[in-house]
């Protein structure tokens, strides 16, 4: 096999394991043999050094490891402390709309007006910051109840809940029309 090749596979699976890798495992993997593939990767260890790269493969009781090199950690803490920009896609929106104008709501009741399930929108908004745990319905399971945070009111320019624009009544009316189509769609199918 093509030494070219074999480093693109090493440099594969250290980089996607992200923890040190024996060479054993390596040499499975690439299907080739243990002390061939400690070669090559020391042949690349000593490159990544030569060429004076920002990545370095190091070695930990016989397993191999790629990682930062430490001269790289002020630049990685720099780019650290940018704040994340957040984007919002539809169904996150969708979500995030039902829990202000619903809340305090649970997933249940989310799920049930979205007509789909909501984990993956309802952690997201969490993870964002933009919606929090506000308590416990007091049912059996005790289900979590969702409400907005501060940092939803900062993020969309309003001062409280009661700034949240209206829903036209008309509007209204044609979603739940659409609403009921949809739903009398599905039991058709």
């Amino acid at each position: 096999m093509e030494i070219k090749k074999i480093e693109a596979q090493v440099e594969a699976i250290l980089f996607t394991m992200g923890e040190a890798v024996e060479c054993e495992k390596l040499a499975a993997a690439i299907e080739h043999d243990v002390e061939t593939i400690r070669k090559i990767i020391r042949n690349m260890m000593d490159r990544y050094e030569e060429e004076d790269r920002g990545i370095q493969i190091i070695e930990l009781d016989g397993a191999f490891q790629m990682c930062t090199k430490a001269d790289m950690y002020e630049t990685l803490i720099r780019i650290a402390h940018i704040p994340k920009k957040h984007v919002l896609t539809d169904v996150l929106l969708e979500t995030l709309s039902i829990i202000a104008y619903k809340q305090p709501i649970t997933k249940i009741e989310i799920e049930t007006i979205r007509g789909v399930k909501s984990d993956h929108a309802v952690n997201k908004l969490v993870e964002y910051n933009l919606v929090c745990e506000v308590g416990r319905l007091s049912v059996p399971g005790k289900p979590i109840l969702f409400g907005t945070t501060e940092e939803f009111l900062r993020n969309f320019g309003i001062q409280s809940l009661e700034d949240l624009p209206m829903v036209n009544s008309e509007k209204l009316e044609d979603f739940k029309l659409e609403a009921e189509e949809e739903m009398q769609l599905k039991l058709d199918i």
